[in-house]
């Protein structure tokens, strides 16, 4: 073996095995990040599609890029970004479609996310392009081979199985952009049932998590569906009140999020090895949107960027937009997707908290697992 080839198997070994000092122990070695909008960290930029965040005043609090616009879909951090800052990552999961998604970088994770995307793959039809979750898991299937390579077969089963974890935040855009699309699924909606079409997602998401646990994830976090009703984009076009929320969208993710635990359950119990924690994504945003003033925000139903209607909930956060003065004073970022504010306290609440908003266990505990 040359000097060379000898010193690059130094660093890659440094990179996986030297702790990350966070004053608490122990730190994550990799997070593999799958998900829809609210985890997107930039794959979309390299679709073409009309789901796009690349463009400005979206990162304007994002410091890793000066302020610059990466693809994320909140002005700042996503949820991921701060549970991996928080649970020792020394860098953010780079995006699978981006050029810098390889060799030793992929030891920090991966991220699959994509802007439209849902667990049935003709959900985000509408936006041309997306990564489903299937394509998605068709991805890490590409990154698990890089890993046999980088660290050997038997080494990278056991950084996935103990120094890993899979986040999953998916399924709200199967209702918003597939179920509830105004027009183009009303056929839809009257040849299939709500029972019918959640029947559909829990089939086909245990599928999607069976194949993940074959391919060695063993940790996971699973997000429920949010109170998607009460994003400014529904309040808007359903023309609410300001405090209400949209009833039927809301309804829906509660069914699912019922289905949801249960499926959770019983992967808990059929899946040997595999840790499976439920984050209660609809309680803790909800709790948010409710109490709003008690965790120092001004509004938890208008976007902080956006355009039309009262709670500028119709066109997207763009160049063009009207914009807050104090984007910290705001539960949401744009039409549908929450502020770095909201995406802080959510995080923490995931990382630390207690069976009301993360069960079996919460973050921190998943990854000392």
């Amino acid at each position: 073996m040359t000097s060379f080839n000898w010193v690059f198997v130094l660093v890659v070994m440094l990179v996986m095995w030297a702790p990350v000092s966070r004053g608490d122990g122990e730190a994550l070695g990799a997070s593999f990040i799958f998900g829809d909008s609210l985890v997107d960290a930039g794959n979309n930029n390299y679709l073409s599609t009309l789901s796009k965040a690349n463009i400005p005043p979206n990162g304007i609090d994002f410091k890793a890029s000066g302020g610059n616009p990466t693809g994320r879909y909140t002005n700042g951090r996503t949820i991921g970004d701060i549970v991996g800052e928080e649970l020792g990552q020394p860098n953010y999961a780079p995006p699978f479609l981006s050029p810098n998604a390889t060799g030793s970088a992929i030891l920090n994770g991966v991220n699959y996310g994509s802007g439209g995307g849902g667990i049935m793959n003709q959900t985000g039809r509408i936006f041309v392009n997306r990564i489903g979750m299937d394509i998605q898991i068709d991805y890490f299937n590409i990154t698990r081979k890089q890993l046999d390579r980088l660290l050997g077969p038997s080494k990278a089963i056991e950084y996935l199985r103990k120094k890993s974890i899979f986040s999953v935040t998916i399924g709200a855009n199967d209702f918003l952009n597939n179920y509830l699309l105004p027009l183009l699924s009303v056929g839809e909606r009257i040849s299939e049932s709500p029972d019918a079409f959640i029947d559909h997602l829990i089939t086909n998401l245990r599928a999607q998590l069976t194949r993940l646990y074959n391919l060695d994830a063993r940790k996971f976090v699973i997000g429920n569906v949010g109170p998607i009703g009460c994003i400014p984009y529904q309040r808007t076009i359903n023309r609410v009140n300001q405090d209400e929320c949209v009833k039927l969208p809301n309804q829906l993710a509660v069914q699912y999020n019922g289905r949801l635990r249960d499926l959770l359950t019983e992967l808990n119990e059929n899946l040997p090895g595999a840790t499976f924690a439920l984050a209660n994504v609809f309680d803790l945003v909800m709790e948010l949107i409710t109490n709003y003033a008690k965790y120092g925000f001004r509004s938890s139903s208008s976007a902080c960027c956006g355009n039309g209607g009262q709670f500028a909930g119709v066109i997207p956060c763009g160049p063009t937009s009207s914009m807050c003065d104090d984007r910290s004073k705001y539960v949401f970022w744009d039409p549908y997707h929450p502020s770095e504010a909201a995406n802080l306290i959510i995080a923490k609440q995931l990382i630390d908290g207690d069976s009301k908003y993360i069960s079996p266990v919460n973050l921190r505990q998943l990854r000392d697992l």
